[in-house]
Formats: structure tokens, sequence, C-alpha cells
């Protein structure tokens, strides 16, 4: 696909910044280009620590919350925690569970069933609290929503606290003005209110949760032993839920990452032995790639109650039994997930192609699997795109992934007449429809929709056009400075215009991989290795020619001249550092 390279223009003094912190000038253009400036922020950037993190107090309804909690624990009322069933929701609810536990709680938990129940608190767990005879129910990563499922237990008389980060529901007044609703609960946390002073919104479900457990401690007088304690499972509901790594959300992945390394939480120690993760470094990744999708496996093809009742077990052999039966279903839901892929490509491209907003309806895909299918589409073609998969009682659910530009779910709400349910945000939304509702809603999404072909185009970001001469090793460990990496603090690309080849060598037991020697207009040269050696070397002969390929594979001279977007790295090898590059992105040179 073809994208447009775009050189980041963020002005400052990039000189006296890398002076006053100690690093390279092009150090502190990646951080401007973040967005980070003021000497305080660029501190906590780079040197956060948790005490930088802001206190709970600030949220709106914190302290109410925590002291109708306390008040509860103290008198010894049945409390429920209801949290959504992926990552965030699982982890929200550990962090709550463990906690309110802890304090002497009589805490019991449950999580909504992706396909019977539907995301969130409802009135079937209203009704079951109820006859448990549950006297507060506290939910988190959900709620902030549910006016039915809450009107229904204020009826029965309970008390609902809600923790959520998700946006305020609204509606639109006869001039266009939002109006927001709140539910009725009796304390709503949640930092997305209007009203909330707290300085940071970009927190996941289970941030909320970790802030109000630190803070029912102090409400109730007790000293919060393990500081540290929770951050690993915050760090991994933060990366796995794709909440920006800035502010504090950075100091929480930054500092879970080098806690999971020596987790004492037997389930997670077990998880990490089935990803043979054990005495290796840990990265964000490995959150977003690894751990985290095989606690969300659980949720997405059995019951999410697994990867919470991992968290929880204290005995090895049965937590390696659960830990193994999580990756078991991970790699299952990864083929039914490609299965998937390979479908709504063949619809995209027999029926769907000339349409702005994919709507891509799969009767057969799990309805689990319906928002990575979206995901990997909207990779293909860069469009908003939305995937339906059949329901039951003639109903499709489904979720949504957008790009830059395109608000899925203002847009959802534009139509939501014809929805049943709908919600989300920017970026990322679920609904469900009746089916035969569908091709309307595919058309009036279409003609609604007001993209432009820049907007539809994907744009590389070049944080700084920096000769490959320049790369040293000091300067690749200093970049180290920058992580962890995710939306928000994005890997940074630089790039060389008119880099020539002086040799490239194909390797690997199928030829995938392929060695590449540039060379610059100097006769500078530096190693880099491209794990698709096969889709490069189609580009080099659609670009110049297959002569052109024949004489590069062949290490003979060539008129091969390519702008280069890479990512600086340094090799090891039989003890020997030397620097080399990981390119991300080619095009032909104009030069």
């Amino acid at each position: 696909m073809d994208a447009k390279w775009t050189v980041y223009g963020k002005r400052a003094d990039f000189k006296a910044i890398g002076e006053q912190f100690g690093i390279d000038q092009v150090i502190a253009r990646v951080i401007r280009n973040r967005d980070v400036t003021g000497d305080d922020n660029i501190n906590m950037y780079l040197n956060g620590t948790l005490d930088m993190t802001h206190d709970p107090r600030l949220m709106a309804d914190m302290e109410k919350g925590c002291n109708i909690m306390s008040q509860k624990i103290s008198d010894g009322r049945h409390i429920r925690i209801i949290s959504d069933y992926d990552v965030d929701g699982v982890m929200s609810n550990y962090i709550l569970l463990d906690g309110l536990t802890n304090l002497g709680a009589e805490v019991t938990y449950e999580i909504p069933d992706r396909v019977l129940d539907g995301y969130g608190i409802n009135e079937r767990m209203i009704e079951d609290a109820h006859e448990d005879g549950v006297d507060t129910i506290i939910t988190c990563d959900n709620g902030i929503a549910a006016f039915t499922a809450i009107s229904l237990a204020k009826q029965y008389g309970m008390t609902v606290i809600v923790t959520d980060h998700h946006d305020i529901p609204y509606e639109l007044d006869t001039e266009n003005n939002r109006q927001y609703k709140l539910v009725d609960a009796d304390a709503v946390i949640d930092i997305k209110r209007a009203d909330c002073a707290y300085p940071y919104k970009g927190l996941c479900g289970a941030g909320v949760a970790y802030k109000f457990i630190r803070c029912l401690y102090d409400t109730m007088g007790i000293r919060w032993e393990e500081p540290e304690k929770y951050i690993e499972m915050l760090a991994i509901a933060t990366q796995c839920d794709v909440m920006e790594l800035t502010d504090e959300n950075r100091i929480y992945v930054k500092e879970g990452l080098k806690l999971l390394q020596r987790t004492k939480n037997v389930g997670l120690q077990c998880l990490l032995e089935q990803n043979g993760l054990v005495g290796k470094p840990v990265y964000s990744y490995h959150l977003g790639f690894v751990i985290g999708p095989c606690i969300n496996a659980a949720g997405r093809l059995e019951s999410a109650k697994e990867g919470l009742k991992l968290l929880l077990c204290d005995d090895k052999k049965e937590a390696e039994a659960i830990a193994a039966e999580l990756l078991e279903l991970n790699l299952k839901r990864k083929g039914m997930t490609n299965d998937g892929v390979r479908d709504a490509l063949a619809l995209v491209e027999s029926e769907l192609k000339n349409d702005t907003v994919l709507v891509v309806y799969l009767p057969k895909l799990h309805e689990s699997l319906a928002g990575i299918v979206a995901g990997r589409i909207r990779e293909r073609y860069y469009k908003p795109v939305i995937v339906m998969t059949d329901s039951e009682n003639g109903m499709l659910k489904g979720s949504g992934r957008s790009i830059d530009g395109y608000h899925m779910f203002d847009a959802l709400n534009e139509i939501k007449d014809i929805l049943e349910k709908f919600g989300g945000h920017e970026l990322a939304a679920g609904l469900s429809i009746k089916a035969d509702k569908l091709e309307e809603m595919r058309r009036l999404l279409n003609a609604k929709q007001s993209l432009t072909d820049e907007q539809l185009t994907p744009v590389v970001r070049i944080d700084v056009p920096m000769p490959v001469s320049y790369i040293s090793i000091p300067l690749v460990e200093q970049l180290r400075l920058l992580e962890p990496y995710g939306k928000g603090n994005e890997k940074p690309i630089f790039a060389q215009a008119g880099l020539g080849i002086k040799s490239a060598k194909v390797f690997g037991s199928d030829g995938r991989y392929i060695r590449i020697c540039f060379q610059d207009e100097d006769g500078y040269t530096i190693e880099a290795v491209d794990f698709d050696g096969i889709k490069f070397q189609e580009c080099i002969k659609m670009w110049f020619s297959d002569e052109e390929c024949d004489k590069m594979l062949s290490g003979l001279p060539n008129h091969i001249k390519l702008d280069v977007a890479y990512y600086p790295d340094i090799n090891e090898y039989g003890g020997r550092k030397t620097v080399q590059i990981k390119p991300t992105m080619y095009r032909k040179s104009e030069s």
C-alpha cells in the first residue's frame, strides 16, 4: 500500500535539552515529537517513578466511593465485583478482589460471558446478586453506560459504585450539543467525567481500579505495605487495552515490566514459563502479543474466569495446568483468526473494495474474534472496518476498528436508530443489529462518511532524517531510554534517502529472510536484515528490473537507489558488537 512519508517539524532547543538531560540531540528530537515538553515532563518521561503518579482523590466521586466502601467493609456487607471479560477487565477484577480481600471485605466476583451476556453488567447479574444477598456492587472497566442494570440494582436497594474509564454516554439536543448522562449509581468514578479534575485521562479500567484500592487503603487508615503491588497487572492491562503510553501510563508499564521478570504471582510465573520467557527480557511487545492474548483467549473462546483463576492460583501444579490450557486456547484462537482474515479479504476483494467504510459479514466467525479480524483488515486497506457475525434470534454482533479522522463511536451514534446496541470510542466500537438491517447500515455508513483521499492514505512519520553513518552503539543504547513503546509513544522511525545496495543475500531454511548491505554516497556501509525477503525482492523487481535484482543478489554493481525508513539496532555475534538497522519501509528513491 502506498504511504505518504512526512517528517516531524516540531521545534525546540534540542542542544540545550540534550545537555541538560545528558542525551543525544536525536533523542531530544524524538521526545519533542512525542509532545513531551517542559523540564518536569521531560524528567518524568526519562526518569519517572511511581511516586510521580497522580493523587487518586482528584477523581470525581473517588473519596465518596471509598467512604462508602470503607463503611460496607466495616459492616460486613456482601460486596460483588463485576468486570468486563477482556484483559483489562480481568486485571481490574483481580486488583479489586485482592485489594478488598486484604482489607477484610466479604467479597465475590462475576465476569460476564462474552457470547451469552455481552459486554458489561446486565440485568441477569443484578438478579443473581439479589438472590445471593449482595448488598453492594462495584464495577470495573464497565458500568458507565449500564443505565437499565444499575436502575434495577437500585430498585432492589443495592449500593452501586461504578469504576470505569470509557466515554460518558451522551445525547444530542436540538442544537446538536452533547448532553452527557451519568448512571444513577451511589458513586461514579470515571476519568472521562466532565467534572473530574484528575489531570490524566488515559488510564485503563485497571488503572482506575488501582487508584480506588490505593485511596481505600488510605481512607481506612491502613498502611500500604507493598506500594508496587498490582503494577505488573496494571502494566499488562494498559498495554493490552492499547492505552497511550504517556504520563503515568508510561511509568506503570515501565515499572511493571521490571516487576514481571521477578513476579511473585504464581499464575504469571507459569504463564511466563509456558511462553519461554523465564530469565529473558520482557518488553511491551510481550505484554500485548504474548501474555495478554493468553489471558484474553479464555474470555474469547471459553470463560474469562479461567484467566482470573490463574492469577488467583497459589498452587504451582494447578497454575501450570491452567497456563498450559490458556496457551492452547490462544493457539486455537490464532488459527481461527487467520481463517477469518482469509475469508474477510476474499469478501472485500470480490464485493466491497469500492466501499470507504468496510462492513464485512462473516456468519461463521466466532463473535469474539470480530475485533481482531477488523483490525487486520484495517491494516491491509487503511479504511474503517466493521466485522459482523451471527448471534442469536436473528441478531448480528460485531466489532469495528477505525483510522485517524473517522470517529467510529460518533458515526454509529448517527445511525443509532437502526442499531440495537452500541458503544465504544473514536478508534473502536462494538455493536449489535437485527440481521435485516445489515445492508442499510452499510449503505448509511458509507453515505454519511466524508473521508478524503488524504485521510485514506496512511502516513509514515519520520522522527529524524538521520544518515546511517551517524548511528553508534552509544546512540542505540540511549534509544532504550525511550522504551516502552506503544500507542502515543511509538517506536521512533529514522530514514535516509538515496541508499544504494552493495549486496544482498537470502538466508533461512525457506529463503524468507534477506541480509542487505546498504551503502551511502560516501561509501559507508551498514547491514540490515529484512524478515520478508520475498516481498523485498518483488519490490526491487517492480521498481527496477529482474536484472537489477539478480545483480543485487550476486553482489554486482547495480542501479538500485532506495529511501529507507529504519530503526537502529546492535548486532552481537562472537562477543563483538556492531550497529545495524531494521528496515520498516522502503520506496524507490527519486534522487
